[in-house]
């Protein structure tokens, strides 16, 4: 029998969640533990130079950090079954998906969390249940709870917050009644990715989760399925054949292009802003560049510009761009009103890679 993969995450962590799915997914041998304080000590730190999970260790020791990364190593050590689709529509789609899950889905995620005292007091016993320290499960709950505002949280945006996530809610649940994961009858990358914001946050939190029991449940029925995936059955599935997206889709794109674009190309251009005047911070930049300001819905509000959001936002981008002329045609058409192609058609000012597990920022200028 292989040596399992070693998987460092918990129930109620967003991007647990993520890399969780995309385990069952692909039927691979794995071993859930616990991030302890050993482990941090131990083993995530003095692997990733960082405290973060999800990580994963794999069978031959190598060290996976970053949801995304960690997503894309399994599907290039283990393509099949594909969770990353091979047409262009779909494919771009996949990834546009992954990065509103990843990026604006925080917003809703962290303030049904924390904005609730009921949510907040689950939240506090979920993660001292996880971690067995009450002492050190309670401080980390303070940092988070802490970090709403910063993330653009607040009493400016959270009645456009509550909004978004009814309509985007009902857009789900339509869809989900018509198939059984966003791109076919086999879960992508894009499933996995909303996973994180809907299962580990909203579902398992107290307040969202009344109102995902209440008026989605078809949403249920899918966070579900999603959480006994078995590789056979994802095998026998498909992605819709002839690059086609269901007409059930197109409600939840129209929310894309409405109310994640701008908010991501905020994003994009105030990180590009602090890179170009900052010359000698290629390598390692910190995670937050300063503040912004954006919106959701016309509500107005201040950001953290986030280091880490054009790593994220050039990944549908540089999808779409790999395409052939033919191809991003059929993206284009595809996506046609959505209002999605100013993003896929933004011309970046600098370049994110990563070196191990550190950020690196290039630009034309610096290149």
């Amino acid at each position: 029998m292989p040596e399992p993969y070693l998987f460092y995450g918990t129930r109620v962590s967003y991007f647990s969640a993520k890399v969780r799915c995309a385990l069952l997914a692909k039927g691979v041998a794995y071993r859930e533990l616990e991030p302890t304080q050993e482990a941090y000590r131990e083993v995530i730190v003095p692997r990733t130079g960082l405290a973060f999970i999800p990580v994963v260790i794999t069978p031959e020791d190598e060290t996976l950090q970053d949801s995304s990364v960690i997503c894309d190593e399994l599907e290039r050590r283990h393509p099949e079954p594909a969770l990353y689709p091979a047409t262009p529509a779909q494919r771009v789609v996949a990834y546009l998906l992954e990065l509103y899950a990843d990026e604006l889905l925080v917003l809703p995620a962290m303030h049904y969390r924390w904005s609730f005292p009921e949510s907040e007091a689950k939240a506090r016993a979920d993660f001292a249940a996880a971690t067995g320290d009450a002492e050190r499960a309670s401080r980390f709950a303070d940092r988070m709870k802490g970090s709403i505002r910063a993330l653009g949280v607040g009493p400016d945006s959270a009645k456009a917050i509550e909004d978004h996530t009814r309509d985007l809610l009902d857009a789900l649940s339509a869809h989900f009644d018509a198939l059984p994961y966003l791109l076919g009858t086999r879960p992508s990358l894009a499933d996995c990715a909303l996973m994180g914001p809907l299962f580990a946050h909203l579902f398992c939190d107290a307040v969202p989760g009344r109102l995902l029991r209440e008026t989605a449940k078809p949403v249920c029925a899918w966070i579900e399925r999603m959480n006994a995936l078995d590789a056979r059955e994802v095998a026998r599935g498909a992605f819709l054949a002839g690059d086609a997206l269901a007409p059930t889709l197109r409600p939840l794109l129209d929310l894309l292009g409405r109310d994640a674009v701008r908010l991501h190309l905020d994003d994009l251009r105030a990180a590009e802003a602090w890179a170009l005047a900052s010359p000698d911070a290629r390598e390692a930049p910190p995670r937050v560049l300063g503040f912004h300001r954006t919106s959701l819905r016309g509500a107005a509000f201040d950001r953290y510009t986030s280091a880490y959001a054009p790593f994220m936002i050039q990944r549908p981008i540089d999808a779409y761009r790999a395409s052939g002329d033919g191809d991003r045609r059929q993206v284009r058409e595809a996506l046609r009103g959505t209002g999605i192609a100013e993003l896929l058609e933004a011309e970046a000012r600098i370049r994110v890679s990563k070196r191990r597990f550190a950020l690196v920022y290039e630009s034309p200028e610096r290149g």
